[in-house]
């Protein structure tokens, strides 16, 4: 956490904990084999933490500069505890929209 409160550009703004930093947290799908086991998650972790480690600091600062440097899976892994869940339950009606998508 204290990297994000370091990083942040508006030093009036609140300290971030981490209690507040889980309180809204992403979901990643993955293939069923990368999702087989712990060793088959860890597997694929370490071919695309840093992209998802990009994501995530993008939630925090959307300018790269305030990244820290350099991220290694390592780091990723200090700041990051991945969790592996087998089954999604699409419990909505309707279609799902990527509402990041463009439109025609």
């Amino acid at each position: 956490m204290r990297w994000i409160n370091e990083a942040d550009p508006n030093p009036s703004a609140p300290p971030i904990d981490l209690q507040s930093a889980n309180e809204d947290r992403n979901v990643y799908l993955i293939s069923d084999s990368a999702g087989d086991d712990r060793q088959s998650l860890d597997r694929w972790l370490k071919r695309h933490y840093a992209e998802i480690f990009e994501i995530e600091l993008e939630d925090g600062y959307t300018d790269p500069n305030l990244w820290p440097k350099p991220r290694s899976y390592t780091l990723f892994r200090e700041w990051f505890e991945p969790e592996l869940h087998t089954v999604l339950m699409d419990l909505g009606h309707g279609a799902i929209l990527d509402d990041e998508a463009s439109l025609p």
